[in-house]
């Protein structure tokens, strides 16, 4: 891939799409597959913010069955599947363990038992997989003896027993959102991050007609002209919506919500289940066994201010250990503890919830036409899973924007770039058996998160002893680094570590391997020594938890 503002000639364009979230991402690839000439800004790097803040979970959203949001459950569970047969390596069926107990009520496990009925009978098709090795079985209630023998963390006093069913796991979002952007780009579209969009293009009439964007690199300013442009600015889109506004306003529906994550070795899991528990007051959150680590999330409460400023704090952190501590284990997690922290933002277009925690997760497409700005769409609130839905929703509204018949979606039916893969067990196996001076464990790990592409790596490996050299536990290695710069468009070294690869989300990985992987970068990139040092001592500050 490549940044094509670097050698942008005034090329017009059917779409603009400003964001390369997962919803940015998602939009571009359905446009470029209609047929379309699409851009895609983003203003620092793909899938940087709320689009990583996630619990590692492709799900169908049973908690919002409370709200009695059926149509968004059904398009969940529908979207589910989706992404199980185009993403194979990337989503795939993980057994929950949801705990049930004497109160609150709604976590009665009667009450529980209804839900879980109709969750079975929302997902009727779920069955309907490319890959065989993809089936999920329908839900099963398990005594709380069961329980605490399969998880012996798990709060007795008060348990009645779980529920067991199956949702998705979403090994690496990062790269899933890349997996959607070099998609787009497959089918022509042109795409760039580090492209911070400034202001927009309006004719006499107030049409606008494109976007001015800064490569924040370079310094130079850019006209970008679009037909229409789509606004997929997530937890900034009415930020971007004010820059078109002679007020400078924008929406004034969204809200936003922090979630946070935390990360920790002390052994909580088995290891075979992601369990869910709810708090005293109700709110739930997950223990996720991911890289022989447990992942806790999430946390759902108001955020006030500009999303630019927004940082995890040591106050969201504690809050999070005392809702575990409340509920689950020995009520020892301590501050300690935490290896690791993320967090982001979730834009959410309800107003008339009191808490975030019920806000709807549905998502809005505002034709901004009617706000007298016609040429520009604005996406709101939304989901990770059912983004690709979002993304053929929008479309229709270009179609009509356009007066082009644009046809039909084909992107439920084909395999995402790098995701061809029929059988997902026998390509992993298949990887593995190649060994050649490669561990299994880094074979299955790019094989997973690199999918068909993850040859090019291997090649790299096999080309250059030294790239071979094996950098954590997971079994990356330094190949990874070089591919990231050369082919999928990584810039600074939090890009290589944090979206890339793994070697940053688990925490710092020691000064050592920083260093290695920024000497690496620096050779494709031609970092100076002072560049170098930025790049490192930036990235320490990015991965350090808060004090």
């Amino acid at each position: 891939m490549e940044r094509f503002i670097e050698k942008y000639n005034n090329e017009q364009f059917d779409v603009v799409v400003i964001g390369g979230g997962i919803t940015g991402a998602a939009m571009a690839y359905e446009a470029a597959t209609r047929g379309l000439k699409v851009a895609l800004l983003e203003k620092k790097d793909f899938s940087w913010a709320t689009s990583a803040a996630t619990s590692k979970m492709i799900h169908g959203g049973l908690r919002y069955l409370v709200n009695g949001e059926i149509g968004l459950v059904r398009e969940s569970l529908r979207e589910r599947r989706v992404l199980e047969n185009i993403a194979p390596n990337f989503v795939y069926p993980w057994p929950m363990m949801m705990t049930h107990y004497k109160k609150p009520l709604r976590n009665n496990k009667w009450v529980a038992k209804i839900g879980m009925l109709i969750y079975d009978a929302l997902s009727y098709d779920k069955n309907f997989t490319w890959d065989a090795c993809k089936r999920i079985p329908f839900h099963k209630t398990i005594s709380s003896e069961e329980v605490l023998r399969q998880e012996s963390h798990v709060r007795a006093e008060g348990l009645t027993g779980a529920s067991i069913f199956c949702d998705c796991v979403s090994i690496f979002p990062e790269r899933l959102t890349l997996a959607f952007i070099k998609s787009a780009v497959a089918h022509g579209a042109k795409v760039s991050n580090y492209s911070k969009v400034k202001g927009f293009i309006l004719d006499k009439g107030k049409h606008i007609t494109g976007v001015k964007v800064e490569d924040l690199f370079s310094g130079k300013t850019h006209s970008v002209s679009g037909d229409v442009t789509i606004n997929c600015g997530g937890p900034w889109a009415d930020i971007v919506l004010g820059l078109a506004k002679s007020n400078g306003k924008g929406s004034t529906t969204l809200r936003r919500s922090e979630g946070i994550h935390i990360i920790t070795q002390k052994k909580l899991l088995s290891g075979n289940y992601t369990v869910g528990s709810m708090t005293p007051e109700g709110r739930h959150f997950f223990l996720i066994p991911w890289r022989n680590h447990t992942l806790i999330g999430t946390t759902d409460k108001p955020f006030n201010g500009n999303p630019d400023d927004y940082r995890v704090t040591k106050e969201s952190i504690i809050e999070l250990i005392a809702d575990v501590n409340s509920s689950f284990g020995d009520g020892k997690l301590s501050y300690a503890d935490v290896k690791h922290t993320y967090g982001g933002l979730r834009p959410l277009i309800e107003k008339e919830t009191k808490e975030t925690y019920s806000s709807s997760r549905k998502y809005e497409i505002y034709d901004n036409k009617e706000e007298g700005l016609d040429g520009l769409i604005t996406v709101e609130g939304g989901k990770y899973t059912t983004s690709r839905q979002l993304a053929e929703s929008c479309l229709k509204i270009v179609a009509g924007k356009m007066g082009r018949d644009l046809g039909k979606s084909i992107t439920d039916k084909q395999y995402l770039t790098g995701c061809d893969i029929k059988d997902l067990e026998t390509f992993i196996h298949e990887a593995k058996s190649q060994a050649d001076g490669l561990s299994a464990a880094t074979l299955e790990y790019l094989a997973r998160n690199y999918g068909t592409e993850c040859r090019e790596i291997v090649k790299l490996a096999r080309e250059d002893k030294h790239l071979s050299e094996t950098l954590n536990d997971d079994g990356e290695i330094m190949a990874q680094v070089t591919y990231a710069v050369r082919d999928e468009m990584a810039r600074t070294l939090p890009d290589i570590v944090m979206r890339r690869t793994g070697i940053g989300t688990l925490g710092n990985p020691g000064e050592n391997v920083l260093r290695k992987v920024a000497r690496a970068a620096a050779k494709e990139l031609q970092w100076s020594p002072e560049r170098i040092e930025k790049e490192i001592s930036g990235t320490v500050k990015i991965l350090k938890i808060p004090e």
